[in-house]
C-alpha cells in the first residue's frame, strides 16, 4: 500500500509553507485540499500558492475549476487521488478543509449523482426562501439530515435538498451506507497555533491581499452573476468585500467583518481536527504553533518530522 502525507490546520496556520518545506526536503507533490483554492478565478482572496512557489515543486489541483462550476468532497476524492497516482515523489494534501480530508481517508458513501434540473430547482428555492426557511422544509422531510446541519449554511443545505428530490431519500440515510477508504495510507502533520498567532496572522494576510488587488478580484468574480449561495460566492471575504463594492460599507469596515469572519472559521476547522479527524491519533503529529518559515525548526526538529512521517506502520 502506498503512503502518503496530509499538511493540515486552519486557516493562516501557515500550512502551504510547511508543505513546500516539506516537498523540498522530501521530494513531492503538494496536492491542494482546500475547497477554495480550486476555483481559477480566486488567487488573492483564498491565498493560492504564487506563480514561484509553484515553479518550485510540482502543484495540483490549485486553480482548476471555473468559479460558475460548484465543486463537491466527491468531486474533489476523484480529483485528488488520481493526482496522488501522478504523483513526482510523495503527495503531500495541503488545506484545511476537513470535510475533503476525511471524504479522501475515510471514503464516501455511494450517493447517487443528481441530475441538473434537481441542482438548479434546490438552488433556486435556496434563494426564494432563503437558507433558514429551507432548513425548516428540510426538517419537516428529512428531520435526520436537517438534525446535522446548520439553518445558516446555505450550501449543505441546498445539497441535502437537492439529494432529497433526485433520490426520494435522505442524505443521512445515503451517509449511513458503509464507505470504502482510499489505499493509501496516511499521516497527518497538524497545525494548531494559539489563537491570538492566528488572528495577528488574519489580519496580516488580509491587509497584503488588499495590496495585492483582492477588491479588482472580487469585481472580476461579481461580474460572472453567480448566486450568493454558490460556493465561489462565500470564500473568506468576497461577501465582504462584495458589500464594499456595492457602496455598503466602506473597505475598513468590509475588513474587519472580514478578519472576524474569518476567525470564527478557524475555531470550526480547528473543532472538526479535534472531534472528526481524517487520520488516527496516533499517525497524526500536531504543532502547537503557527509555521513562518524553515529557519522555525532546528535540524534536530526536522528529523524529528521526517522520522514521524517515514516511521511504521506508514511503510507499506
Amino acid at each position: 500500500m502506498r503512503h502518503a502525507l496530509i499538511v493540515a490546520g486552519p486557516t493562516c496556520s501557515g500550512k502551504s509553507a510547511l508543505a513546500l518545506a516539506l516537498a523540498q526536503r522530501l521530494g513531492g507533490t503538494i496536492v491542494n485540499a482546500d475547497s477554495m483554492q480550486v476555483y481559477r478565478e480566486l488567487r488573492i482572496v483564498t491565498a493560492r500558492p504564487t506563480p514561484s512557489e509553484e515553479a518550485l515543486i510540482p502543484h495540483a489541483l490549485y486553480g482548476i475549476r471555473p468559479a460558475a462550476e460548484p465543486g463537491s468532497a466527491a468531486w474533489w476524492r476523484g480529483a485528488a487521488l488520481n493526482a496522488m497516482d501522478q504523483a513526482s515523489g510523495i503527495p503531500i494534501l495541503c488545506g484545511g478543509t476537513g470535510l475533503y480530508l476525511a471524504a479522501l481517508t475515510q471514503g464516501l458513501s455511494p450517493v447517487p449523482d443528481v441530475p441538473a434540473a434537481a441542482r438548479a430547482e434546490a438552488r433556486a428555492l435556496l434563494t426564494a426562501i432563503g437558507p433558514g426557511a429551507l432548513h425548516a422544509h428540510l426538517a419537516e422531510s428529512d428531520p435526520a439530515t436537517a438534525a446535522t446541519l446548520r439553518p445558516t449554511d446555505p450550501q449543505r443545505l441546498a445539497r441535502a435538498w437537492e439529494v432529497l428530490l433526485a433520490t426520494g431519500r435522505g442524505l443521512a440515510a445515503w451517509q449511513a451506507q458503509p464507505a470504502a477508504p482510499a489505499p493509501w495510507r496516511f499521516r497527518m502533520i497538524l497545525l494548531d497555533p494559539p489563537r491570538p498567532a492566528l488572528r495577528t496572522a488574519i489580519e496580516g494576510r488580509f491587509a497584503a491581499m488588499l495590496a495585492q488587488g483582492a477588491p479588482e478580484e472580487v469585481s472580476a468574480l461579481l461580474a460572472l452573476g453567480l448566486e450568493p449561495a454558490h460556493p465561489a460566492m462565500r470564500a473568506h471575504g468576497v461577501p465582504e468585500l462584495a458589500a464594499m463594492l456595492r457602496g455598503e460599507v466602506s473597505l475598513a469596515v468590509a475588513a474587519e467583518r472580514a478578519v472576524l469572519a474569518t476567525g470564527r472559521y478557524t475555531k470550526r476547522q480547528a473543532t472538526w481536527f479535534r472531534h472528526r479527524p481524517p487520520v488516527p491519533r496516533e499517525a497524526t503529529h500536531t504543532i502547537h504553533a503557527r509555521f513562518a518559515g524553515p529557519e522555525q525548526f532546528s535540524e534536530r526538529d526536522w528529523r524529528d518530522i521526517e522520522e514521524f512521517i517515514i516511521s511504521p506502520p506508514f511503510d507499506p
